[in-house]
């Protein structure tokens, strides 16, 4: 009756039972059909001994022959129901989580990307792996790692305390160039940088020098990561100067230019806005003619003028619309000097977990989200996923006009992860 009232009304309807009488399935399947609703059998094949245990510890249990009887009839009972009307039989399996955007993002086509055509760079941000983690030795093994999977770059932050945006002041931080200098020398194709260099923490000249010492000592796979910075809490915390924005946009356009001098040939001199030099040298030279400069940041006014003046790549925030909204600006000013597009390389920033399957997914899900987050908060945030997921959504920043996605990975230091990532970048390359 009660069954028979709700499929009138239309309600999904879950029928809880051990479904042994073929009878009962079929007037259920018939009564569905009549109202247009859909019925699928779910089985659950729980093992023969499991279910004698669980009787077992039952307050009232059922007589063991009647366990073993109900044991045989099940196996005869799953068969029977694979040739039935249902729409479908489907047996538990662990519950994919899948984040609004991924479900959303535009469905990977060959007119995504052209093969070939889309690199990715990994950004370590955060170093709390875990009291058993040594620091230096997960460090190494997430760069061969990331150098395996097919990662083009691997970049990390140019901070002297940890941002709120990551984690807690307290943790820890590695500083950038010396880091980055360290894992040269383990790692023989992965290209390295800083995401981003504040300009307010090094002079033009000895930031130049430390890129160029790394260019060298890596045999020419240095980046150069540079932007205004923003984090006055940390300039104030250590006593370093932090200039109004104005004053910043200045030494960094002067930046931009010295470094150019100070990497090519001979000894000029130069005048800026801010700084001045009567003789930048730099021996040893850069391996590299040109090393690649991304300027990070989105300000369509001023930061993206000088992308397009400067910068041989730029670094984007946002989704899929947003960064197709910012290659329009960008293009625009290239327009404007006559630099022809193309020679600026379009990255963009995004976070996301990669898991093998479902079932690593949700466990590392589980792992990471904190106390107050759920499931699906924490998926959402970070974009996580599997392989398929994952490459629709990099797909959709390709069609927006990006040709470089710098990959934050909060299981970076997880069994699987980039492994996980790399099935992504396969299939761009494919």
């Amino acid at each position: 009756m009660i069954v028979t009232e709700r499929l009138t009304r239309g309600l999904t309807t879950v029928i809880d039972t051990l479904g042994y009488a073929s009878d009962n399935r079929m007037r259920w399947v018939s009564l569905a059909r009549r109202r247009g609703i859909p019925t699928y059998a779910v089985v659950f094949h729980t093992p023969g001994d499991e279910c004698l245990r669980r009787n077992a510890e039952r307050d009232r249990p059922l007589p063991v022959a009647v366990m073993r009887k109900q044991i045989s009839r099940f196996k005869d009972a799953a068969a029977e129901i694979q040739g039935e009307d249902f729409d479908g039989v489907l047996e538990p399996a662990p519950i994919r989580t899948v984040a609004p955007q991924l479900v959303d993002a535009t469905p990977n086509t060959e007119d995504h990307f052209r093969t070939g055509s889309h690199s990715f760079g990994l950004v370590v941000s955060r170093f709390n792996w875990g009291p058993e983690a040594d620091l230096t030795e997960t460090l190494v093994s997430i760069a061969k790692r990331s150098e395996a999977a097919g990662f083009r770059d691997l970049w990390m932050m140019d901070h002297f305390r940890q941002i709120p945006q990551v984690g807690q002041s307290w943790e820890n931080i590695l500083e950038v160039y010396t880091a980055l200098g360290y894992l040269a020398g383990h790692t023989s194709r992965l290209r390295l940088g800083a995401l981003v260099t504040a300009v307010t923490h090094r002079h033009p000249a000895v930031l130049g020098q430390m890129i160029a010492t790394l260019d060298v000592l890596s045999h020419g796979r240095a980046n150069c990561g540079i932007g205004l910075g923003w984090d006055y809490k940390e300039h104030d915390g250590f006593g370093i100067e932090f200039p109004d924005v104005a004053t910043r946009y200045a030494i960094l356009e002067d930046t931009l230019q010295m470094l150019r001098l100070l990497w090519g040939k001979g000894s000029p001199a130069f005048q800026g806005s801010f700084f001045s030099a009567t003789e930048l040298t730099c021996y040893p030279r850069p391996v590299q003619e040109k090393i690649p400069i991304l300027i990070g940041g989105s300000g369509e006014k001023k930061t993206l003028r000088l992308v397009a003046r400067y910068g041989d790549a730029s670094n984007l925030f946002g989704k899929p619309a947003d960064v197709a909204s910012k290659v329009e600006v960008l293009h625009r000013h290239c327009v404007e000097i006559d630099r022809d597009p193309d020679q600026i390389e379009v990255g963009h920033l995004v976070t996301t977990v990669p898991a093998p399957d479902p079932v690593a997914l949700r466990s590392q899900v589980e792992q990471l989200r904190g106390r107050n987050q759920t499931v699906e908060q924490f998926s959402s945030a970070n974009n996580a996923g599997v392989a398929a997921d994952l490459v629709d959504l990099f797909g959709s920043y390709h069609a927006a006009g990006a040709s470089h996605s710098l990959v934050a990975l909060p299981n970076v230091h997880l069994e699987g992860s980039i492994e996980a990532f790399g099935e992504v970048i396969t299939s761009f390359q494919q």
